[in-house]
């Protein structure tokens, strides 16, 4: 497990601790109700406090091996977009919910497919 505290004590940078380990966002509002005006998450690890019905996020252009975590502690279902209509989740849907008080491990397991883990 990666913990930028041992990396940085390897002799690392703060920076290279950041990319390996990844940002963190808390305080996230869910908005939109669609792909084109969800909000668009920019870091690896996001927790997502507020939200209304019917509102969503968006994920980043899909990379082989990219990995995000969305944590929904908003007290709504949210729905997670992917980036481009062209970009799938879980092989055949155009987005998937994520239910207040869980959390979501996405990985793209190619340039246009994003795999969903959700969790408590």
């Amino acid at each position: 497990m990666a913990f930028p505290s041992r990396i940085m004590g390897a002799g690392n940078s703060p920076l290279t601790a950041q990319v390996i380990c990844g940002e963190g966002a808390v305080g996230l509002v869910a908005t939109g109700t669609t792909a084109a005006d969800a909000l668009q998450l920019n870091v690896s690890n996001n927790t997502i406090t507020t939200s209304a019905a019917s509102t969503g996020v968006k994920l980043p252009p899909c990379e082989t091996g990219a990995e995000m975590i969305i944590r929904n502690d908003s007290g709504q279902t949210i729905t997670v977009y992917p980036f481009n209509t062209s970009t799938t989740m879980n092989a055949a849907a155009a987005s998937v919910t994520l239910a207040t008080a869980k959390t979501m491990l996405v990985k793209a397991t190619s340039a246009t497919t994003w795999v969903t883990l959700t969790g408590a």
